[in-house]
């Protein structure tokens, strides 16, 4: 029987969602967990855990993408001052990376405005929320007030926090809201149609480019219909798909993709060059999605420094436990997503 340790969870400091301006920010300015070398006595297990547990992200071709596009909107809707300005919308199939482009864009952007306003630190340039489940046009409004930490009371009423929720936002000077899950929005229901129309009218109090993330918003309900008619007439839309390995473009990119990854890792006995040369399993096992890829290397290297730790303990060996073979990528389970989409055959598993 597998169970917990205290070990297993000895890194972990709970910390505030981005969707409040405290996880935000702390994002934001978050430095990384330090890289040395993987033989460093003074990195200690947990540690090096934490490290590979969190690496860096990747910048990809679509993220360069949304940036330039995005870029783009906030000079076009710069003198815009009311009505319809411009947005974009993020769509694409789950784990492709969408929310990780989101917001790596918004922190990039607070990270920029914080240059140009030096010694300003009440700005709030970036607002982050999440659509709710079943939401109402209330909940949606009250998560812009959640994310800026305004107070709430069952006394006021929708167009009251919205009201305060517009005000305090343009006073902030916000001038990037972005909007995960509004595929969640089901306007074929009074409850989504009227939030969706909600979120509109946000979108036109609020001097702000809107950026909408969504799981294949093109069969939604969303962009149906005369709402939708009105959201596709003001939002450019995205495809944010898995990255291919047809051409020799595709494999290059994906090639440079792995490589930047496995040069991350810092396990012991790790061979370099391991995971390039096992670009096109990897691709056949994660269908190319990023999010699928970092979980599999991430689990991969601490199965490895873990599993290595253990037998250390056990038997006093450490030379050649920690590495990544195709054998231990062929351990681990990703999301059913990519394990529906891609099931190459695998090598036995280690016992």
């Amino acid at each position: 029987m597998v169970s917990l340790s205290p070990n297993d969870t000895a890194g972990f400091a709970p910390l505030a969602p981005p969707t409040v301006w405290q996880g935000w920010d702390a994002f934001v300015h978050r430095a990384p967990a330090p890289a040395r070398d993987a033989a460093d006595p003074v990195w200690s297990q947990t540690e090096r855990e934490d490290y590979h547990s969190e690496l860096a992200v990747m910048r990809t071709p679509a993220m360069d993408s949304v940036f330039t596009a995005v870029r783009r909107l906030l000079l076009v809707n710069r003198r815009q001052q009311a009505g319809a300005r411009r947005g974009l919308i993020i769509s694409g199939p789950a784990t492709t990376g969408k929310t990780t482009t989101m917001m790596a864009l918004g922190r990039s952007f607070q990270l920029a405005d914080a240059r140009q306003h030096p010694g300003q630190a009440a700005r709030r340039p970036v607002l982050f929320i999440s659509v709710p489940p079943a939401a109402t046009p209330k909940m949606l409004v009250s998560e812009f007030a959640r994310f800026l930490n305004m107070p709430i009371t069952d006394r006021l009423n929708q167009t009251q926090i919205t009201g305060a929720v517009c005000d305090l936002l343009g006073e902030l000077g916000t001038q990037l809201v972005l909007v995960d899950d509004v595929h969640l929005l089901d306007t074929q229901r009074r409850a989504g149609a009227e939030t969706s129309d909600q979120l509109k009218y946000l979108s036109e109090r609020i001097p702000a480019t809107f950026v909408y993330s969504a799981i294949d918003i093109e069969t939604s309900s969303l962009l149906s219909g005369v709402r939708g008619a009105q959201i596709a007439g003001r939002f450019k839309l995205f495809r944010h798909r898995p990255l291919a390995y047809a051409t020799e473009q595709d494999r290059a990119v994906w090639n440079d993709l792995v490589q930047a990854m496995e040069n991350l890792l810092r396990l012991r006995a790790h061979r370099t060059g391991t995971l390039v040369k096992h670009a096109a399993y990897l691709h056949a096992r994660t269908a190319g999605r990023i999010g699928s890829l970092s979980h599999l290397i991430r689990e991969a290297a601490l199965i490895a420094i873990t599993e290595g730790f253990r037998e250390a303990a056990l038997i006093a060996i450490t030379e050649g436990t920690e590495r990544i073979t195709k054998q231990l990528l062929a351990e681990v389970e990703l999301d059913a997503a990519a394990e529906a989409q891609a099931r190459p055959s695998r090598p036995a598993r280690r016992t």
